[in-house]
């Protein structure tokens, strides 16, 4: 193809993409390095007519209007946002690893600093949730490739159902079902014969029921591509292999794996991308006492009930990019090389 064929017809798409993600990319990460202006007091003394005056201080709410009108962005703060108690917290880490602490109460205390334990729990979910549905949608995909024709539509209904379902409303039916009043929550308390035992009150159960939810939504995406992938599998070379004796497992290893690789590595970098940002489930499963992720952050800071934090929730972001373009690396650095790039 022409030099000139290939840039006409890529140039509406890098048009799009630097309006829609790279310019407001670029403005968050210029408002992450500014911060509110500080509010402007005044002394004021009020005196009645029979004697006795009052002295109060309060905003000059003129002279605030004009400094952010001439100063929209804020002041100017540098990266202080990024290193202050809700984010890095350098200081409160070098505190607490001088503090000759042990191995375990050190990392319990940074693990308490409201990023890192943002932090924690994002990744744990993205690095379980990517792999685990991925998985599950390529089972899904082999049975359903399986099935004869007659059934595909039902179980293709029904796989793709946690798709069509909006997540927050997914995982608000899901948190109704886990209560102790649920049908979910009352056969766990049956199982285990433990009246008192809520999904909710544990930490532990909280993640998993988090993780066991974003596997069941994720994977219909897995599986509809990888469905797709199969078809385009070469049939001789499956019959060669069934004439050579091979097994179905042997099949699925040595032949569809490695046709469908490709098409594995796409499904991973949406999958990481889309984990990493994980905020629907926590909100819905009303979960923020015992897991909160980077994106929640973000959710809080702009909804905050004094004022909205647009510094905070700006640096969190450019840190949330930073993490999952540190995640992506591996993948694309091993897809630069099978087409043979040089790193």
């Amino acid at each position: 193809m022409p030099h000139r064929t290939f840039l006409a017809f890529i140039l509406p798409s890098i048009v799009a993409m630097l309006l829609f993600i790279a310019t407001p990319i670029m403005s968050i990460a210029v408002q992450s390095l500014y911060i509110e202006h500080d509010k402007i007091l005044v002394m004021s003394e009020t005196c009645q007519p029979l004697g006795g005056c009052v002295k109060e201080t309060r905003v000059d709410a003129e002279a605030t209007a004009k400094i952010r009108h001439d100063h929209p962005l804020g002041k100017f703060n540098g990266f202080g946002i990024y290193t202050d108690h809700n984010h890095l917290a350098f200081a409160d880490i070098g505190k607490i690893v001088t503090s000759n602490l042990g191995f375990n109460e050190t990392a319990a205390r940074i693990y308490d600093l409201p990023f890192y334990r943002a932090l924690v729990f994002t990744l744990t979910y993205a690095l379980t949730v990517t792999p685990l549905a991925m998985c599950l949608g390529f089972v899904i995909a082999l049975a359903v490739n399986a099935v004869p024709k007659l059934l595909k539509g039902p179980v293709i209904f029904f796989s793709l159902l946690p798709m069509v379902v909006t997540p927050l409303i997914g995982s608000l039916v899901v948190y109704w079902m886990i209560n102790a009043d649920g049908i979910l929550g009352a056969a766990i308390q049956l199982i285990t014969h433990n009246p008192d035992l809520s999904l909710k009150a544990s930490p532990t159960m909280t993640w998993v029921t988090l993780i066991c939810y974003g596997i069941w939504t994720n994977a219909p995406f897995s599986f509809v591509v990888f469905y797709s992938g199969l078809q385009t599998v070469p049939s001789d070379t499956l019959e060669s292999a069934m004439i050579d004796g091979a097994s179905r497992l042997q099949r699925v290893r040595f032949v569809v794996i490695p046709t469908l690789l490709p098409l594995a590595v796409f499904v991973t970098l949406v999958q990481l991308m889309d984990n990493f940002r994980v905020l629907e489930p926590i909100i819905g499963f009303n979960a923020a006492a015992n897991a909160t992720s980077l994106s929640y952050s973000i959710f809080i800071a702009l909804n905050n009930q004094s004022a909205q934090l647009f510094s905070s929730a700006a640096a969190t972001s450019v840190l949330t990019i930073a993490g999952v373009l540190i995640l992506m690396t591996p993948v694309l650095m091993k897809t630069a090389r099978e087409f043979g790039f040089r790193t």
